[in-house]
């Protein structure tokens, strides 16, 4: 695909600002994904060329919060093998699946991750006080293995599912847990990325433009998340993937 020279500072654009909302409140790819929509990318090909231009990013995110996951180490490598054999089965569930499906299905899945976004905080808090702590360290390994699924299939939102999983499952801080959030998105990413690159349609000239945008993001939000209130932010995003949720609807609607 070609791509002009607005398109490309569009993408660069949408990529650093999706970026710095992953490491700081999560829920990025509703920027990112419907920037690869609107430059001419079907549903399916933007989403795995999302996946695999915002590696860097995650990347970024997790050297950026290194000084946090020294002490947690065992935690990270317990779900991320759980999460290694999630991420593959979502990328196998979204590549032999019919395309139509999955443009059938994203309008509710992006309207479902900013309905996450927007109540993520309450539904941490009514399970933490649930949380046992027996067996929660297992509770937590199968819960990533399972949201590692849908964050290879389409991913906006994956952060918000596994940090308030951690609130459910783990003891630790919002920052401790926001760590292990980016440090297992990369882990996700990475295996579902390998895949897509050899048996999936990629549109590299658009990973180019965007990668170094969601590495630059990735640096500068997990430095800006621990000295702002990520609550405006938030909303923003809310409001911009909602409006972007029900356009996709609109268009589906129309048709069918």
């Amino acid at each position: 695909m070609s791509l002009h020279l607005v398109q490309i500072l569009f993408l660069v654009g949408a990529a650093v600002l999706a970026g710095i909302v992953n490491s700081v409140a999560g829920g990025g790819s509703l920027i990112s994904f419907p920037a690869l929509l609107a430059v001419g990318l079907p549903p399916v090909v933007a989403n795995v060329t999302n996946s695999v231009a915002s590696w860097p990013g995650y990347l970024g995110g997790t050297v950026g919060y290194r000084s946090m996951l020294g002490h947690q180490r065992s935690r990270i490598v317990h779900t991320g093998i759980a999460a290694i054999f999630g991420a593959l089965a979502g990328t196998a569930v979204l590549l032999l699946s019919p395309a139509s499906v999955f443009k059938a299905v994203v309008p509710f899945l992006v309207l479902g991750s900013c309905a996450l976004l927007a109540f993520r905080d309450h539904v941490a808090a009514l399970f933490a006080r649930l949380r046992r702590k027996e067996g929660s360290e297992v509770g937590l390994i199968v819960a990533i293995g399972i949201a590692a699924v849908y964050g290879s299939y389409f991913g906006a939102g994956l952060g918000i599912i596994v940090l308030a999983l951690l609130s459910i499952f783990a003891e630790g801080t919002l920052q401790e847990h926001n760590a292990v959030k980016v440090a297992l998105s990369l882990v996700i990413a990475t295996a579902g990325d390998i895949v897509f690159v050899i048996f999936a349609h990629v549109a590299y000239l658009a990973v180019l433009a965007m990668a170094g945008g969601f590495l630059v993001g990735g640096l500068v939000g997990a430095k800006v998340a621990r000295r702002m209130p990520a609550g405006l932010l938030r909303t923003l995003v809310i409001a911009y993937g909602t409006l972007i949720g029900l356009v996709l609807l609109y268009q589906n609607l129309r048709a069918g």
